[in-house]
């Protein structure tokens, strides 16, 4: 047996565990560079306040394939609200791109009553520019009622493909529930998506952040 042969198998146990001998530095410290991923680079955060949307029509280029919006704690300024994004190929003068996407829901009641899962058709469009339903039928009633979620965007500056999208979001449903949301789609367009948008379908978002990552 070589040399370095024996000193791979000495730093085994018989049954195979690396010894702690074998290892020459296990502080955090020591690590000079660790990649376990994609990392998030934050590009924009921006915080609603009785606000009629809330828009990103910068930052959203080729620099990333991958786009997150990270939404935080979102509060209707009306009860029964439902919370819902469109994008723009036209950095934010219209919002109304072409879109197919599904959308289905599950539920539990605080006091354990009911729970149910189901395929919600209404809140799905099939070539459609309105906007995308991203949760649904949220009160304002308590001051805690909100709703936060993520929504990962790909490859936006493509001019060859359509812009899939899709989102998960958990919700305080009307009624007294935990609701999550699960959606997806693709905007139908080989045009580059350069903005987005959120909205409530009435009223204004009260209160919330949304953040805008792009993943490198």
């Amino acid at each position: 047996m070589g040399q370095a042969t024996r000193n791979i198998a000495n730093s085994f146990t018989t049954s195979g565990v690396i010894t702690s001998s074998a290892v020459n530095n296990t502080t955090i410290s020591g690590i000079t560079d660790l990649t376990l991923g994609g990392s998030l680079i934050l590009l924009s955060e921006a915080t609603a306040s009785a606000s009629s949307s809330i828009s990103f029509t910068s930052g959203i280029d080729s620099t990333y394939d991958e786009y997150w919006f990270v939404l935080n704690n979102l509060h209707p300024a009306n009860n029964d609200v439902t919370f819902q994004f469109n994008g723009s190929i036209d950095s934010g003068s219209n919002y109304n791109v072409t879109k197919t996407t599904t959308f289905f829901q599950a539920y539990h009641l605080e006091n354990d009553g009911g729970t149910g899962l189901s395929y919600i058709t209404g809140s799905d469009l099939a070539q459609s520019t309105s906007s995308q339903p991203i949760m649904r039928n949220i009160n304002n009633t308590d001051a805690d009622m909100s709703g936060s979620g993520i929504i990962k965007l790909y490859n936006p500056s493509s001019t060859t493909y359509v812009k899939h999208f899709v989102g998960m979001t958990n919700y305080y449903h009307i009624g007294g529930a935990t609701a999550v949301g699960y959606f997806a789609g693709y905007f139908n367009t080989t045009s580059a998506i350069n903005g987005i948008q959120f909205t409530a379908n009435s009223g204004n978002i009260d209160d919330g952040t949304i953040q805008m990552f792009g993943v490198k």
